[in-house]
């Protein structure tokens, strides 16, 4: 008799608890629903940016290759200085080691203080330039570009990063929570023959009703674990906390990394040539695997030349750096990419692996297709939850008569 009890507590337990997990994941996903559903699609549409962007602007991003040497940086940032205007200084440099590219030259200035993206973005322009030559290729305006709202759309929902930030953020992590729930509800009592069935495939002969239920259950557990690893990088950016513990996990370490920065030396130093034109100079042999090195030229008194070099043709991890002397253009100080600890490096392949470039055009391809099955479990859930309240609604009200009486 008591190991019957003890069996029916058991079994009542478990009942209790799938039923706290269903109304968790119910409420959860209703409430969070539609912003994970816009932080999807947009996710979805960014995956192939690059690939869209280079057919649109290929006559600005695309040139014909010369034979003939480069001209130097200095006067090729001065051309993209004129192009911009005074008021609008070039604040980032990307050189390309293929001969069919323009180099491009970057500004940006931002508004904190702005409620929403576009005003929390005063310019964010970018002048290509023919380095053969020196003849502007085109100008792109990032700030209307459509890839970049999308971006920023999927960021922060169109407002400016302090305000729309923590609410991406904190709907992700609740779609991370959402995830492990699903699993627990789609895991089956008992494994047998139909129940496999049930769980891993779409019986699309059935009505809409059965069918859409299948999308939801099924595409969500096939999903599930890249869906996982694209929500928690994104959760990287948007928590710093959650960023330090992904660094302290990877990393074995509560220590900080011990990043060195060095200054330039304001003092009167006679050199032949521009300090800029030295710097890239001396760079390039060290750099010399790198497809793309980019430039921060020196923005006040003490600041440095930082130029890095970058491995993929468009992934970000990996990267070398260098700092020079603003005034010399001598080598101060030199970081590879294996000089990083395992949590730097993880951190430095964050953007990579939320997009899917880590794994190259295969990478995109998945993170393509689960994004957009993430964009539809909002939408698949919310008709199972309102298929199950229109139902609850047309049950027929029974009602006693007494025949005798004839009252109710």
């Amino acid at each position: 008799m008591i190991k019957r009890t003890d069996k029916i507590n058991k079994k009542q337990r478990k009942s209790l608890a799938r039923i706290v997990v269903d109304k968790l994941h119910l409420w959860l996903g209703l409430g969070s629903g539609l912003i994970v559903l816009i932080v999807s699609i947009t996710g979805c549409l960014f995956v192939f940016q690059k690939e869209i962007n280079n057919r649109i602007y290929r006559h600005a991003l695309f040139i014909t290759p010369q034979q003939q040497p480069v001209l130097p940086l200095s006067v090729l940032k001065q051309k993209a200085a004129d192009a911009l205007g005074q008021d609008k200084p070039v604040l980032n440099i990307t050189t390309y080691k293929a001969a069919d590219r323009a180099w491009e030259f970057m500004t940006y200035k931002a508004n904190d203080t702005a409620l929403t993206y576009f005003g929390g973005i005063e310019y964010y322009e970018s002048v290509l330039v023919n380095p053969y030559t020196g003849a502007v290729t085109g100008r792109l305006d990032y700030k209307y570009n459509f890839f970049n709202i999308v971006k920023n759309l999927h960021w922060s929902l169109l407002l400016n990063t302090p305000y729309g930030q923590p609410i991406v953020g904190w709907s992700t992590f609740i779609f991370v929570i959402l995830l492990i729930t699903g699993l627990v509800l789609w895991w089956p009592k008992r494994w047998n023959k139909n129940t496999r069935e049930q769980s891993f495939k779409v019986k699309w002969k059935a009505s809409f009703k059965r069918v859409n239920y299948d999308l939801h259950n099924v595409l969500g557990f096939y999903s599930m674990l890249i869906a996982l690893v694209i929500a928690l990088t994104g959760m990287v950016w948007a928590f710093t906390w959650f960023q330090k513990t992904v660094y302290v996990v990877a990393s074995v370490s509560i220590t900080p990394p011990d990043v060195k920065r060095h200054a330039s030396a304001d003092t009167a130093v006679v050199v032949t040539g521009n300090p800029l034109d030295i710097a890239f100079s001396a760079a390039l042999p060290i750099l010399k695997d790198a497809r793309r090195i980019f430039v921060y030229p020196a923005t006040y008194p003490a600041g440095v030349h930082t130029i890095g070099g970058l491995n993929g043709e468009e992934t970000y991890y990996g990267a070398d750096e260098l700092q020079f002397d603003q005034y010399s253009g001598k080598l101060l100080g030199r970081r590879n990419d294996r000089h990083k600890n395992r949590g730097e490096r993880l951190i430095d392949m964050n953007y990579d692996i939320h997009v899917g470039a880590i794994g190259g055009l295969p990478g995109k391809v998945i993170a393509f297709i689960i994004s957009l099955i993430c964009a539809s479990l909002p939408v698949t859930g919310f008709l199972v939850w309102w298929g199950k309240q229109r139902k609850s609604k047309k049950k027929p009200v029974q009602v006693c008569f007494s025949v005798t009486s004839g009252t109710l």
